[in-house]
């Protein structure tokens, strides 16, 4: 048995764009920067190294996260990798992977969610998949975006 499973937390590296399938299903596209903290052979300090990670959220879920995040949004995603395989203009076979998301977590106080956004009814809220944030500030100062 094989299992299909991730989790990341990092920030979002771009505003969150939000399409539809033909059918009329929300797709939700975002990159998120994760970071692994290293030391540098030659200097000897340690530093952050960042990954990106290209997620994908579809239906409802998708409509409401594209309400309330943007870029440098505090998140942790958890869903399962699926490999996309096509071939570009000039014949050669591409590939990319990405998470679709099947829960993604705020990871930031209300007050800090998006400024330009006026704050969800509850309407609203009932809908957002978000969890409560964490208490302490354990996300807030170590990962630099």
């Amino acid at each position: 048995m094989a299992v299909n499973s991730v989790s990341i937390t990092g920030n979002l590296t771009r505003d969150p764009e939000l399409k539809a399938t033909a059918g009329g299903t929300g797709v939700l596209s975002m990159g998120v920067a994760v970071n692994e903290r290293r030391k540098d052979p030659a200097t000897g300090e340690w530093g952050d190294y960042p990954s990106y990670v290209d997620c994908v959220v579809f239906g409802n879920r998708a409509e409401a996260l594209a309400r309330i995040l943007a870029k440098g949004s505090k998140v942790a995603v958890h869903g399962r990798l699926r490999q996309d395989r096509w071939q570009d203009q000039d014949g050669r076979n591409r590939s990319r992977i990405e998470v679709v998301a099947d829960e993604v977590d705020l990871m930031q106080r209300s007050g800090e969610a998006r400024a330009a956004s006026p704050s969800p009814t509850a309407a609203q809220a009932s809908q957002t998949p978000a969890k409560a944030a964490p208490a302490d500030d354990l996300y807030a100062s170590d990962i630099p975006f």
